[in-house]
C-alpha cells in the first residue's frame, strides 16, 4: 500500500513526464504562431461545460474550455428563456480576453441570493496580425444553466470537497455525492492537482474532468482553497488562467495579491477561505528560494481581521474557516510546519508540514475572538475530528482523502454542511461506502450548544 507521499511523488512524475515536452514546444513557439480559428477536425470550439467559480453575493465567475482562438461569452437574466438576457464577454475593459485555451466571464451586479439562468457562447477568431483579425463563426451551447447568488437570505446549505488529486475514480463518486445532496455552493479545499505543467492538465482536471458528471460545476457554484499541490509545476504558478481569482471588489488595494482568499455569507452561516500555502518552509533547498509562503500567511492575518468585521460576517450566527493544511493535531509526532531550516527533525515523522503551527498562531486568535465554532481543513489524507480544546475553542473537521482502498480512516469524503432549526449540522459522508460516518452539530455563536 503506497503512503500519502509516494502516492502523490508518483502521480506527479507520471505527469510531468508526459507533458514536458508540450512546455519545450510552448518555449519554442512564436507569439503570433497558430493563432486562427482552424478548430481539430471531429472536435467543437467548446470543449467542456461551464464551471461556476467564485461564488458570491453579487458576482459569479463562468469558465469553460475551448480548441481553439477565441473570445467567450455569457448570456444571463433571471427568466428561464433568457428573454431578458445580457451578455458579457470574456475579458475586462479596452479589450476582451481572447485565447485558445480557457475563456473565463465575470458576471458582476446581481443580485444576493437571487436564482439566475445563463447559457455559453463563444467567437471564432483568425487573427493575423493587429491589424488583420476577423470573426470566423459563433458557436452556441444549447444547454440553458441556472445558479443561485450567496447572501444572507440564502438558503444554508454547502458541502466540502479536498484532495482529489485527479483520481477519477474515487473523484466521480464524490461528485456524485455533491449532485445528489443538492448544495448551493461548494468548497473545494485543495489539492485539487498534483503538480501540473500545461494548462491542459489543469484544464481536464478542473473544467472537463473524466466522471460521468463532467457538468459537475455548471449549476453548483464552487469556492476554492489552493492547497500546497495547486502551486507546484509550471501551471500551478499561473493558477488563475484556469480558476481566476476573486474580484478585486472584495478586496482593498492592501490586500491586491490575496486573490483566493474569501469571505462569504450564505444564510445564517459565513464561510471564510485562508491558504495555508506549502507544506515546506521557504528555506527548504528542494524549492530553491522560489517559494514565499511565509509572507503569504502573514498578508493574510490582516485581510482576516478586516474581513471578520464586515457586518455580514460578523453577524452570522455560525462562522466556518476553511484552509487546506490543519491548523491543530493533538499528535506529538506529526510535523508543525516551523522546523528550520529544512522540515527535518528526529522527533518528528515526516519531512513536511502534517499541521500548520505558523498559521495557527497568526489566525487562531483572530478567529477566538470572533467566535469561530469549526475550522475544516485537509491534506493529510485521513479523515479526524478535533474537539475543541484548550489550544483552541473552535472544534477542527479534517477531510478525507482520494483512496478508494486502505485504511480504514482514509477513505475519501463530503462533508455537507447545513443549519437546521437555528443549528449548524455537520454530516461526514463516507464515500467508500456510502453511509454517513459521523455527525456533528454546532450552537450559534455566543450560545452554549444545545444537548
Amino acid at each position: 500500500m503506497m503512503n500519502r507521499r509516494d502516492f502523490i511523488r508518483n502521480s506527479a512524475l507520471l505527469a510531468a513526464a508526459a507533458e514536458m515536452p508540450d512546455i519545450a514546444r510552448a518555449a519554442r513557439q512564436p507569439m503570433a504562431a497558430g493563432l486562427q480559428a482552424t478548430v481539430p477536425a471531429g472536435e467543437r470550439l467548446i470543449t467542456s461545460h461551464p464551471m461556476l467559480q467564485n461564488y458570491a453575493e453579487d458576482s459569479v465567475g463562468v469558465a469553460f474550455s475551448v480548441s481553439a482562438l477565441a473570445n467567450g461569452y455569457v448570456t444571463y437574466g433571471q427568466k428561464p428563456d433568457l428573454s431578458d438576457g445580457q451578455t458579457v464577454k470574456c475579458g475586462g475593459l479596452m479589450v476582451t480576453g481572447m485565447n485558445d485555451q480557457v475563456m473565463q466571464v465575470r458576471l458582476t451586479g446581481l443580485k444576493p441570493a437571487t436564482r439566475y439562468y445563463y447559457r455559453i457562447g463563444a467567437d471564432r477568431i483568425n487573427y493575423k496580425g493587429g491589424y488583420a483579425m476577423s470573426i470566423a463563426g459563433s458557436e452556441q451551447d444549447d444547454t440553458v444553466y441556472s445558479f443561485t447568488t450567496a447572501g444572507a437570505k440564502a438558503k444554508a446549505h454547502f458541502c466540502v470537497i479536498n484532495d482529489t488529486h485527479a483520481q477519477w475514480r474515487s473523484f466521480g463518486p464524490v461528485i456524485d455525492k455533491v449532485l445528489e445532496l443538492e448544495p448551493q455552493c461548494v468548497v473545494w479545499n485543495g489539492d485539487a492537482t498534483n503538480s501540473e505543467e500545461t494548462i491542459a492538465s489543469q484544464k481536464t482536471i478542473f473544467l472537463a474532468p473524466k466522471i460521468a458528471r463532467a457538468d459537475y460545476a455548471a449549476r453548483i457554484p464552487y469556492l476554492f482553497c489552493a492547497g500546497n499541490h495547486d502551486y507546484r509545476g509550471m501551471a500551478g504558478r499561473q493558477l488563475e488562467r484556469v480558476w481566476m481569482e476573486r474580484q478585486p471588489e472584495e478586496r482593498s488595494s492592501r490586500d491586491w495579491q490575496l486573490g483566493r482568499n474569501f469571505a462569504v455569507r450564505m444564510g445564517d452561516v459565513a464561510l471564510v477561505g485562508l491558504d495555508t500555502g506549502e507544506d515546506k518552509l521557504d528555506t527548504n533547498p528542494l524549492f530553491a528560494g522560489l517559494y514565499a509562503s511565509t509572507p503569504y500567511r502573514q498578508a493574510q492575518t490582516a485581510w482576516l481581521k478586516d474581513a471578520l468585521r464586515r457586518k455580514d460576517i460578523a453577524s452570522a450566527p455560525f462562522l466556518v474557516a476553511f484552509c487546506h493544511i490543519p491548523l491543530f493535531d493533538p499528535r506529538p509526532r506529526e510535523n508543525p510546519g516551523d522546523v528550520y531550516p529544512a522540515d527535518k527533525a528526529p522527533e518528528y515523522d515526516t519531512d513536511f508540514a502534517s499541521w500548520q503551527r505558523t498559521c495557527h498562531q497568526l489566525w487562531s486568535p483572530l478567529l477566538e475572538k470572533a467566535g469561530c465554532q469549526l475550522v475544516v481543513t485537509a491534506h493529510q489524507h485521513r479523515f479526524r475530528y478535533d474537539a475543541p480544546g484548550k489550544e483552541h475553542s473552535w472544534a477542527q473537521l479534517v477531510g478525507g482523502g482520494p483512496d478508494m482502498e486502505g485504511p480504514d480512516s482514509a477513505y475519501p469524503t463530503v462533508m455537507e454542511g447545513s443549519v437546521q432549526d437555528g443549528t449548524l449540522r455537520m454530516r461526514v459522508h463516507n464515500i467508500r461506502t456510502g453511509q454517513v460516518q459521523q455527525e456533528f452539530t454546532f450552537a450559534p455563536r455566543g450560545r452554549k450548544k444545545r444537548p
